[in-house]
């Protein structure tokens, strides 16, 4: 198996596996508080109709991929790993802009669908809370998958195994055993997927390149064969030192023999985004009221 398949399967399964395991277990946890455990259905069929459809996009996108012939599968290969890289990062700004809120938001929501007594309500609420996470999800499988050449069915088993425990987590969660740091978690995750989305980018660059759409740059940077080789190839090093490229390949897009332009995107991505992900979040600070009766100053 490609372990380093394997494991950026893992991380991108239990990153947004836990996302949507806390926002259902929140919800599940409010609706105990409250007495209305009746309403739990609603929750799993609002979180099963998510699940059906991401991963019917999912499916979708990654046997279309499959089906088209050169130059457009090159196309749609590198506009997939565009998408996903794309995807992620809004997710990982969303998440730093929301993180603080996402819980009492979630509780205001859930008052309104019982207050209102619609009969879907709570379920609209579940599906719409889980599907930005499982629609990220299936795009950034599918790009990794479309990028890892043999190594697809790790992504995929190791995405399984990262949700199987983010709904252990999740369940950890509910029961109020609260065993990691949740902020710590997410800052850490979110740095990798930083470094596995600019391998997605740098991937799609590489297919431009390939296809000829990008003409600037095209010439190697480097060679590194000889000492990290991604791939096996005459000359180049072979046994755990090839593994160690491979599952650098698959994880984080090296290239022992980069384009001038792929290097480029990847650093200016990697440099700019953990820049702005790391920087401080301002606290936001409320405006007083206007005392009753005071007048605007003159």
């Amino acid at each position: 198996m490609d372990v380093g398949s394997f494991t950026s399967g893992l991380l991108t399964g239990l990153r947004e596996g836990v996302e949507a395991a806390l926002i259902v277990s929140i919800i599940l946890a409010y609706l105990a508080k409250t007495g209305n455990r009746h309403h739990f259905g609603r929750i799993w069929l609002g979180t099963a109709l998510a699940v059906a459809l991401s991963l019917t996009l999912g499916a979708i996108l990654f046997f279309t991929v499959g089906s088209f012939q050169e130059p457009y599968e090159q196309i749609f290969e590198g506009l997939t790993m565009l998408l996903a890289a794309a995807v992620v990062t809004w997710m990982l700004f969303w998440m730093r802009r929301q993180s603080a809120s996402v819980k009492s938001e979630l509780q205001v929501a859930v008052d309104r669908a019982l207050g209102e007594g619609t009969v879907f309500g709570l379920t609209v609420l579940a599906f719409t809370a889980v599907i930005r996470e499982g629609l990220e999800t299936a795009l950034f499988l599918v790009g990794q998958a479309t990028s890892a050449d043999d190594g697809a069915l790790a992504v995929f088993l190791g995405a399984l195994v990262g949700l199987g425990i983010a709904v252990l987590l999740g369940i950890g969660f509910y029961r109020g055993a609260r065993v990691i740091n949740l902020r710590t978690f997410f800052r850490w995750t979110g740095i990798a997927l930083i470094f596995i989305a600019a391998g997605l980018l740098s991937k799609a660059v590489h297919e431009f390149i390939e296809i000829g759409w990008i003409s600037i740059g095209t010439q190697p940077l480097f060679d590194a064969s000889a000492v990290l080789p991604h791939e096996a190839a005459d000359g180049a090093a072979g046994g755990l030192v090839l593994l160690v490229g491979q599952f650098l390949r698959a994880l984080f897009g090296y290239s022992s023999q980069p384009e001038v332009t792929t290097f480029v995107v990847w650093l200016s991505y990697v440099v700019i985004v953990l820049f702005l992900v790391l920087r401080p979040v301002k606290p936001q600070i409320a405006q007083p009221a206007p005392a009753a009766g005071a007048s605007p100053a003159s």
